[in-house]
């Protein structure tokens, strides 16, 4: 693959699994390689990518919560601290040059601590394992310079969501829907893409992914969202055949619904600047890191948000 090729399509977001609900995950880098390349070949490749954000800010609305201002027992739970150290496997087989498979499978590991409604005490617990799966198949022979693209598939309920408590008041109870390893939902996933170039070095990118509960599950149903992407890559000449990056990463989802939902502390529109850069590191395998920081956040009620999110990852094609 030649890097003047890679352009940007449908990206399937962070994988998050559930981590986007009631205290919403903020991942909304596009680093699903076999659509940001949407390579004009046939073939088979592996991805891997490596996620770490600490979700510690309380907001709520558009600004910072004062903590100090809160007091325990309250009528809302109000969440300490969020770490996201999440591990994605995604492997992709396109037989042709016009269509082709991927699939997403997520490892999360996740500690979590919050004071809960009517507590004074610290509760925490600590999520780790597979997340729910993802297939997507695309399709690009629109145009005959493949520059638009669909995507349509589905995140599978194969992740856990009975994940307790182990320490504090809430010891024994079950977490929050929105923060077990899985929705215990099958959601439809259709996305779109265009590409295109502003020069010979210059390509310019926008997609969108839309994210569709089907039914609801144990008496939860996650919010309907949308990820939305827009950027720049640069693939003129630069030591080391690095190609710089910008990304626009946006993430709107609405509030979680059921009995077993936190409807007042989920749902949120997130929108993230992403620059980072592309890397060669032999004739098979590439590279990628990027930092996101928030330009605007606005949530439902409490939530937990990042300052910072960092992303690391690396393709080989066979």
């Amino acid at each position: 693959m030649k890097w003047s090729t890679w352009m940007v399509a449908a990206g399937l977001a962070c994988a998050t699994g559930g981590a986007e609900a009631c205290s919403s995950c903020g991942c909304t880098l596009n680093s699903d390689w076999s659509s940001q390349g949407y390579t004009t070949h046939s073939g088979f490749n592996a991805d891997l990518r490596y996620d770490y954000f600490d979700q510690t800010e309380l907001r709520s609305g558009t600004h910072a919560a004062n903590r100090a201002a809160l007091t325990f027992p309250n009528d809302s739970e109000v969440q300490q601290d969020t770490l996201n150290r999440n591990t994605t496997v995604a492997l992709d087989w396109s037989p042709s040059r016009t269509f082709g498979v991927n699939l997403q499978l997520p490892y999360f590991d996740r500690p979590h601590s919050t004071i809960a409604e009517g507590d004074t005490e610290i509760s925490t617990s600590h999520s780790r394992g597979l997340g729910d799966a993802r297939i997507v198949a695309r399709y690009q022979g629109f145009e005959p310079d493949l520059s638009v693209g669909v995507q349509v598939g589905l995140k599978l309920a194969t992740g856990r969501f009975d994940d307790t408590f182990r320490t504090g008041p809430q010891a024994g109870q079950i977490v929050d829907r929105g923060l077990q390893l899985g929705t215990g939902t099958t959601d439809l996933l259709l996305g779109a893409y265009t590409v295109g170039a502003l020069s010979a070095d210059v390509y310019y990118f926008a997609n969108a992914l839309w994210q569709v509960p089907l039914a609801s599950r144990d008496g939860f149903r996650p919010g309907n969202g949308a990820n939305v992407t827009a950027g720049l890559r640069y693939t003129g000449p630069l030591p080391g055949g690095i190609v710089p990056q910008l990304q626009l990463n946006a993430r709107i989802e609405a509030r979680e619904s059921g009995a077993n939902a936190d409807v007042e502390n989920s749902g949120a529109t997130l929108v993230y600047l992403s620059p980072g850069v592309g890397f060669r590191i032999s004739g098979r395998l590439d590279g990628f890191a990027f930092l996101q920081a928030p330009v605007y956040q606005r949530v439902n009620g409490l939530q937990l948000e990042p300052r910072l999110l960092g992303s690391v990852g690396f393709r080989y094609r066979f």
